[in-house]
């Protein structure tokens, strides 16, 4: 059935061919979903037969009102919710995080320390790896990121391992209704050589997430001496996970 204009009163329709008789239709409370006269394609309506009833008396619907509630947890931090606002087969998530290397700090990357002149300045322990995955995890929940939910303002995560924050969102996945279907993480920076510590990495960001590591992939790739990047002044992740509900 065409859309038709929301401030209609009613739709006369004809009830066959051989008849002249009119019956008018009005929308369906239960089917009314933010109002929208300028695109009506935009949310799925309802007709049903009765009596004629002008839109203007329906209760009106914000779209602050048809909306989901805030997620809810019961122990996350800074009062992060629990539960994704819909419950779909599967969730995709994006991660990424970027680092300032500097000289004096240690370069840790999935949990595992590489040997290196230059480190990751951060609040924390700086691990671009982990970040990227928590961000890829709780963007997927549809929850706030990180930094919201770890701020670096708080003094309690002060040099805090990133394994911490990974447990976190592993939790919030796990009481949200999911589990991991599969995680692909690439990493990006001119040096170290990542070859030697790669399966390492692999092995422990796999036993942090409660996974087989045969559904976690990992990639390294350099930026070819351009920027930051390239000039071995900065280091950056891209994750992407899929979740499956249980």
């Amino acid at each position: 059935m065409a859309a038709t204009a929301l401030y209609a009163s009613s739709i006369p329709v004809k009830a066959s061919t051989n008849s002249a008789k009119l019956h008018s239709y009005s929308f369906s409370r239960s089917h009314f979903t933010a109002p929208n006269p300028g695109n009506l394609l935009s949310s799925p309506l309802s007709l049903r037969a009765s009596k004629t009833t002008p839109l203007s008396a329906l209760p009106s619907v914000s779209a602050a009102s048809a909306a989901t509630t805030a997620l809810e947890t019961d122990q996350a931090p800074a009062g992060v919710s629990a539960t994704p606002s819909k419950a779909l087969p599967f969730r995709v998530g994006h991660g990424f995080d970027l680092h300032r290397l500097e000289p004096g700090y240690p370069l840790i990357i999935g949990g595992i320390n590489i040997p290196h002149e230059r480190g990751c300045e951060a609040h924390s322990d700086g691990d671009v790896l982990l970040h990227c995955v928590v961000d890829a995890i709780l963007g997927a929940l549809g929850l706030p990121d990180i930094g919201q939910i770890f701020p670096d303002s708080d003094p309690k995560w002060k040099g805090a391992p990133s394994s911490v924050f990974i447990k976190e969102a592993v939790r919030l996945m796990h009481k949200a209704g999911y589990d991991l279907g599969n995680l692909d993480a690439t990493l990006i920076l001119q040096r170290p050589k990542l070859s030697p510590h790669k399966e390492a990495i692999r092995a422990n960001l796999s036993e942090l997430l409660g996974a087989d590591p045969t559904v976690v992939n990992l990639k390294a790739k350099t930026h070819e001496k351009v920027d930051s990047l390239g000039e071995n002044r900065s280091i950056a992740a891209h994750t992407v996970v899929l979740l499956m509900r249980k």
